[in-house]
């Protein structure tokens, strides 16, 4: 069976555009290694206000990102369980996946940014001791157990932190 030129053009062209397809899977994995060195940490857990007849509160969690790469990188999502003396306070969620990528927060290579979150807590009855220390201001040890998406220009990671203040 003789193939004429024109078809092996196009079987050419077929391999061609395969095998770059396949260098850049590789390529953008490879930075994979590198999403995974960023690092997650609680700078503070304040109240912002209170509202005494909804028996709600709204707190002001700051989460502090390391970028130790020479990459640019952009965070997602932050899905977390804030815990207080060991007792769990609920979930919180922060999202930037409805805004551009050129508009979410920037983690420049080797620095680190602050990023703000509020989180509804509501008092409830297995909470009513924790929610009235945190009201009153008194000491706490909070912990914070999450995902947290990172993206660079051509892959993304989830991963998994589990973090303490106070």
């Amino acid at each position: 069976m003789l193939l004429s030129k024109g078809r092996i053009v196009i079987l050419g062209c077929f391999a061609g555009l395969g095998l770059m397809m396949l260098f850049l899977y590789l390529y953008a994995n490879s930075f994979q290694s590198d999403l995974e060195k960023v690092t997650i940490s609680v700078d503070s857990v304040k109240v912002l206000d209170q509202n005494k007849l909804d028996k709600r509160a709204h707190l002001d969690v700051r989460f502090n990102l390391q970028n130790p790469t020479s990459v640019t990188l952009t965070v997602s999502t932050i899905n977390y369980e804030l815990f207080a003396n060991g007792k769990s306070l609920g979930q919180g969620h922060l999202s930037t996946e409805d805004i551009p990528e050129a508009g979410r927060p920037i983690l420049f290579a080797n620095d680190n940014a602050t990023l703000p979150n509020t989180f509804d807590l509501v008092n409830t009855d297995g909470i009513a001791n924790e929610y009235s220390d945190i009201m009153n201001n008194q000491p706490m040890k909070y912990e914070i157990k999450g995902q947290v998406t990172i993206q660079s220009f051509l892959t993304e990671i989830t991963k998994d932190f589990d973090v303490n203040l106070g």
